[in-house]
């Protein structure tokens, strides 16, 4: 199977005042095209910087990302935020949901910076981003008038509107109980069934084992890659939590 990600000996170096902070320190990582990979570890691991290198967010110091067969680190300013618009969707623990819009308006929004002309029929293309995640017969909600769930299910939507191959997703959950969070799991879980790449950034093994695999890193380096044994299935575990609360 292709890869979809391939990161050779990637760095970042930050500097803080005199100081040289080594935040990743020679990342190897290979993503196939069919993965839902969790990227663990505690703060200051490197985690968060790796997530905004591979969204395309941030650029490296030093090494090779390539993303879809192409190396990012060859593109200029323009080429890097069309490969991120078209490739990437992003997903964070805070919705950033515009609070006097409708759900259809806000997974419409990113259409409005979309140069490639590749989606002819925005208000289509956001009725059946909602429609992918269980709101369709919610479109015309404002965020004041959705669950935590539910504000979180539009902010998947507005990341698959533009159709990419990866979802980004950094803490999604961070924000939602037990029960909302495996309902977003069970969104992430069907979404990579049906094909789509994602990647979740997590400090929650109980998060991660719904993935398939496991990257841990700790001071920038990856210090262990293993695929998930025991995976969980969301909608499993939501069809239990339900059966209990009767």
């Amino acid at each position: 199977m292709d890869s979809v990600i391939e990161t050779k000996q990637l760095t970042k170096t930050y500097r803080v005042g005199e100081v040289s902070v080594e935040a990743l320190r020679g990342i190897n990582l290979s993503v196939r095209m069919d993965e839902f990979l969790a990227i663990m570890g505690s703060s200051g691991s490197g985690k968060s910087t790796l997530m905004n290198l591979l969204g395309c967010l941030d650029q490296a110091t030093s090494g090779d990302y390539f993303l879809d067969g192409i190396n990012v680190n060859s593109l200029n300013g323009n080429e890097y935020a069309d490969i991120r618009n078209q490739k990437i969707g992003f997903v964070f623990q805070v919705f950033n949901l515009l609070p006097r819009t409708s759900a259809l308006e806000n997974v419409e929004l990113p259409l409005v910076y979309d140069r490639t002309g590749r989606i002819k029929d925005p208000r289509r293309s956001a009725v059946e981003a909602l429609e992918r995640v269980g709101l369709g017969d919610r479109q015309h909600h404002k965020p004041n008038q959705l669950s935590g769930g539910e504000q979180q299910r539009v902010a998947i939507a507005r990341a698959l509107v533009n159709r990419p191959a990866i979802i980004l997703a950094d803490e999604p959950t961070g924000n939602l109980d037990t029960k909302t969070s495996i309902d977003v799991l069970s969104v992430f879980q069907d979404l990579n069934d049906q094909g789509i790449t994602v990647i979740l950034v997590t400090h929650e093994q109980e998060i991660a084992v719904y993935a398939k695999r496991i990257v841990e890193m700790r001071d920038g380096t990856i210090r262990r890659d293993l695929p998930v044994l025991k995976r969980r299935n969301a909608r499993q575990d939501l069809a239990k939590l339900g059966a209990e609360e009767k």
